[in-house]
Order: structure tokens, then sequence, then C-alpha cells
């Protein structure tokens, strides 16, 4: 019910944004209209004026010459006109840099752009057409033109910004599931692990092949590594220094006594300590994961080989196969969540390593290379102590 309600008020938040830009963007449109209709009606104004002036220049009364020429004057402040004559020459020009008029081509240009902008305004004497004239639009007004296609692309923003917020808010969700499911998991877990832990010891005191119980208490103690993963899910990880060539070493043969016989594991290491802040169980979930895709990609039969490499304050871990590759295309995707070449399997393994890399160790995960049916190389990069 809660939900249902947050997801009520998240839409009436994004349906009255939308329709206040919307009346915003409708007001600014209207006033564009009425403004440019203003600048028509001073336009004509200006025409009738100087129809005025052109049938009363000689006239005695200097006053009404005066007002006509003050009105001729300020109704152009900033509006951008030509005047042509009936001969076809510029006869007057207000607003228009002096080098536009010195070649008739730019004057054409000046005059085809004007008669896109705003119907030309002839001005007649009697039935004669004396002049014709071409304004364009105001600084302002082609300010105002532009301005609904910026508050377009603030709506487009807005709406990203809506998508993303919902995306993330339902993916946090999703993660806060997903984390309650792993501890849950880890919890219902716990119970016949240590039965299992109890019957261990009872085999011991039993004619069993101590080599058996070895193997039994082996896998007793993945189980509780596995356990202890799930339960820190959601959880911000412990980093402690550790020594990264013995960690590697013992996941990467654990796993190797493991899996099939078809698959040539090879181990190329230092002969000294290289420590770095870590949390040994996650970075074992990082090479169980990687080593698994590797088998996975070689189906079960190949060459798998691990380097470790020291650098003078870095560390590389490079996990390669003999496997199908990886086209370049997909370098970047096969870490995305759910990504799978795979027929079966959630896509999360590599997702999960880069996390577990990138987010808790703060350190990188990357193809190296591959080439398709040649196999890949993918490396672990983690800074040095």
């Amino acid at each position: 019910m809660l939900s249902l309600n947050r997801n009520v008020i998240r839409w009436i938040i994004i349906l009255s944004s939308f329709i206040i830009i919307s009346l915003i963007l409708w007001n600014t449109y209207t006033f564009f209209q009425k403004f440019k209709a203003e600048e028509r009606v001073k336009m004509n104004t200006w025409s009738v004026a100087q129809i005025d002036l052109l049938q009363n220049i000689d006239d005695l009364d200097k006053d009404v010459n005066n007002v006509t020429s003050h009105v001729l004057t300020e109704m152009t402040t900033s509006t951008p006109m030509l005047v042509i004559d009936a001969s076809g020459n510029v006869n007057n020009y207000i607003n228009i840099e002096d080098s536009r008029l010195s070649d008739s081509l730019k004057v054409q240009r000046l005059i085809t752009k004007f008669s896109n902008e705003n119907q030309p305004i002839e001005v007649k004497v009697g039935q004669e057409t004396i002049q014709t004239i071409y304004y364009g639009n105001s600084p302002l007004l082609n300010k105002l033109k532009y301005y609904p296609l910026a508050l377009l692309l603030i709506i487009l923003l807005f709406a990203a910004v809506v998508y993303f917020f919902y995306r993330s808010s339902k993916n946090a969700e999703q993660n806060k599931l997903w984390t309650g499911m792993a501890k849950e998991t880890a919890h219902q877990i716990g119970t016949p692990l240590s039965s299992l832990v109890g019957w261990t010891e009872i085999l011991k005191s039993e004619n069993i092949k101590p080599e058996y119980i070895s193997e039994i208490e082996k896998d007793i103690s993945r189980l509780q590594t596995i356990t202890e993963r799930f339960s820190k899910i959601g959880s911000a990880p412990k980093l402690v220094k550790t020594n990264i060539v013995e960690a590697t070493t013992l996941s990467f043969e654990y796993l190797q006594s493991r899996s099939s016989k078809l698959v040539d594991f090879e181990l190329n290491k230092p002969n000294i300590e290289l420590h770095v802040n870590l949390n040994s169980q996650l970075y074992s979930w990082t090479i169980e994961n990687l080593v698994k895709n590797a088998i996975d990609a070689m189906k079960g039969k190949g060459k798998l080989t691990l380097d470790i490499i020291q650098d003078d304050k870095q560390v590389f871990v490079n996990i390669s196969d003999t496997g199908k590759g990886i086209s370049k295309g997909q370098f970047q995707k096969i870490f995305e969540p759910g990504f799978t070449t795979k027929k079966r399997g959630w896509g999360l393994g590599l997702s999960l390593a880069k996390r577990i890399v990138e987010d808790y160790h703060k350190g990188k995960i990357k193809v190296l290379h591959s080439e398709i049916d040649k196999g890949t190389t993918i490396q672990i990069t983690l800074r040095t102590l």
C-alpha cells in the first residue's frame, strides 16, 4: 500500500510539472506572437509617418514636420529596416551595418531574409507605390523566438531526469529485495551447515579414510565462505592487508581440484609476497567467477592460465583462456548486469566481479585482449602497499 501511494504521488508530481512547463511554453508562444504583431503596428505607423512627411515636405508648418520626424526616429530604435524605392534602390535603412549594403547581392539577401520574417509594407501615395519597407525581427524578438526551443530542451532534460530518477528508484527497490534475499539465503544455509560440521566430527570417530574427511571439510569450509559472502551483501566490506599471491593461489588451486581434468590449469606467480588491501572472501569470489566464466568459454576443455605480475605500485592478475573469445564491441558489455552469451545463467558473474574490484577495492578490471576462437584475457589491477 505504501509503495502504491509513493507511485501515485510520484506521477502526480511528474504530471503537474509537465502541465506547468506546457503552460509556460504556451504563454511564451502567445507573447511572441503578440510582440510580433505590435512590431507590425509600429512599422505601419512608421509607413504612415513616411507618407505624411513626403506629402508635406514643402509644408511651411515646421511643427508638423518635426513631429513626423520624431515619430520616424522613435518608432525604429531596434528593428532593422530597409526602404527600397520604386527603382529598386536603397532609399533609407535603419539598424543595418553599412558594410551589408555595399553589395547588391548582400542587399538582395537582406530583402529575402526580411521578407521571410515579416510581410513587406508598401508605401503608397494615391495608387502609386513609391517605397517598400522590408523589416526584420528586433534582437529582442529573435531572442524570444529561440526561447521556446530552449524551453523544449529543458523539458527534454527534465523528462530525462525524471526517467533516471524513476529508474534509479526502481533499481534501488530491486537491490534492496535482492540484498534481503541474499541475507535470508545465508541464514537458511547456516542451519544445515552446522549440522554437517557435527556429522563430520562423528565420521572422524568411524573407520573412514582421513583423506575423505579432509575433502569433506574443505567443502564445508567452502560452504561457510559462500554463506559469509551472501551475508555481507549490502554491507561495506572490511579490507585487510593481505598477501594477494597467497590468496590467489588458494582460490585457484581449490577450483583446479574441483574442475574437469580436460582443463589444463597453469599458475605463474612471483616468489615474493605482494600485499594489498583486500577482502579475501570477496576477492576469492571474483577469482571463482572469472575462472568459471573462462571454463564455460572453453566448453570445459582447453588451457586456463593465471599470471600474477608485479609492477612498481600495482599488481596485475591476468586470467587467460583458449575459449571462443569476444568481439571488441562486447569488451564493456560483458560487465553489464544480465549480459550473457550463454544459454544458461543470469549474466551476473562478471558484473559482480567488476563491482567487487572497482567499487570495493578501488581497482580496475577489464578485457586485456581477446580474439575470436583463440581466447580471452581479463586483467585485475590492484594497488600494492
